[in-house]
């Protein structure tokens, strides 16, 4: 989202004053009067009208007397910002249609942008354009992603609680879009929990998981385990669930779904996606351990057909989760690397002994070319001798 604000070349109360007149001929209930209490009043009387504008057939019209709304907004000190903006922001976030709509949020994009970054109105501007932006379908154009959200607001932190309200509109805006951005705004989201309000955050936990285990693209779910909120949940089936896309195989989800086919299909959750998703969960945790793996056992333990392993095996690779290849004629997978679902005491010991093996060998190389440098030596100076 981009453009300058807008600026008329006459003062800001004659501004002002035209702006009055043009919406009361539009039928709003205003003066055309100047107010005897200044700019600040006739800016309050004119956003309390503004979005009589949406009747005007012209939307480049529209957009100039919004801009102009704007110019004047940024323009003078605001006893009384917060309220005044925050009308504004909500009566342009009521623009019917997508093409007004548009036209809106980009005028909300120039305010946002020409207040100051110590501003704490910028919050407000800012969660009013998404949920703008969401409905005209374009918050990816708003909200670049967690960390640039961070750097808008590093000069004024919102609150806390501003910041999970806007982290919760975030999240509904996107499961449905991006499902990966999503699960990162949400895990983002239950970071703002501390271990004395952990426990107040269930709501928001459960909908992280469902949203991670429903992510395709998701498959290191691990982290999640470490989350306060998340732990709060011990016990509970959400969390038994996420155990099993954490650790376990293909036939403990199945045998839990088969028990609980009510509760899976309640979290919004699609059992034939999660069992794609278990399928290539169960293979990685098989690579693991096992530098070749035989089509036998990829039919055994993933429930498929012999005609789907070859496929099944080409959509693993696409992941890049794995490094392997396929021999068709042993009917075999020889795996090269795979990425752990899991990474605790254990795989830290297995890195540990792969870097002493390293070093080890390194230290070996190092010696050999030593010994060999001194033989070297030692032959140059026997044949200056023997010269």
């Amino acid at each position: 989202m981009q453009g300058p604000a807008v600026f008329m070349d006459i003062s800001l109360e004659d501004q002002a004053q035209e702006l009055r007149k043009y919406f009361k001929s539009l039928g709003a209930e205003i003066s055309e009067e100047k107010s005897p209490k200044g700019i600040e009043d006739d800016l309050h009387k004119i956003v309390g009208v503004c979005d009589v504008c949406f009747k005007e057939t012209n939307e480049v019209d529209i957009e100039a007397i919004l801009n102009s709304i704007v110019s004047i907004m940024v323009s003078i000190p605001l006893e009384r910002g917060e309220n005044l903006i925050l009308a504004f922001s909500q009566r342009l976030t009521k623009a019917p249609g997508p093409k007004l709509g548009i036209i809106a949020l980009q005028s909300l994009w120039r305010l946002y942008n020409n207040l100051e970054t110590n501003s704490p109105l910028r919050y407000h501007v800012y969660y009013h354009a998404i949920e703008l932006a969401a409905r005209v379908g374009l918050v990816q154009e708003v909200f670049k992603g967690v960390e640039q959200l961070k750097k808008e607001f590093e000069n004024c932190p919102p609150s806390n609680e501003q910041m999970q309200k806007l982290y919760r509109l975030l999240h509904q805006v996107l499961k449905e879009q991006n499902s990966e951005l999503a699960s990162k705004v949400m895990i983002e989201l239950l970071g703002t929990y501390t271990d004395e309000n952990a426990s107040y955050a269930r709501e928001d936990a459960i909908k992280c998981i469902a949203t991670a285990l429903a992510d395709p693209n998701s498959f290191l779910l691990d982290p999640l385990l470490a989350l306060k909120p998340v732990r709060f949940l011990e016990g509970e089936l959400i969390h038994d669930l996420l155990n099993i896309f954490v650790s376990e195989k293909l036939s403990s989800y199945q045998t839990f779904y088969n028990s609980h086919k009510e509760f899976v299909h309640s979290q919004g959750l699609n059992h034939e996606q999660n069992v794609k998703k278990m399928r290539i969960l169960t293979f990685m945790q098989m690579a693991e351990s096992n530098p070749e793996i035989t089509f036998d056992e990829i039919i055994s333990e993933l429930q498929i057909e012999e005609k789907d392993v070859e496929a099944f095996i080409i959509e693993v690779l696409k992941t890049r989760l794995v490094r392997a290849r396929m021999d068709q004629a042993a009917r075999s997978v020889r795996v090269s690397s795979t990425m752990h679902r899991t990474f605790g005491r254990a795989q830290w010991q297995q890195l540990r002994d792969v870097l002493l093996l390293w070093r080890a060998n390194v230290q070996h190389a190092h010696d050999a070319m030593a010994s060999v440098a001194a033989a070297h030596l030692e032959y140059a100076a026997q044949q200056q001798k023997a010269q």
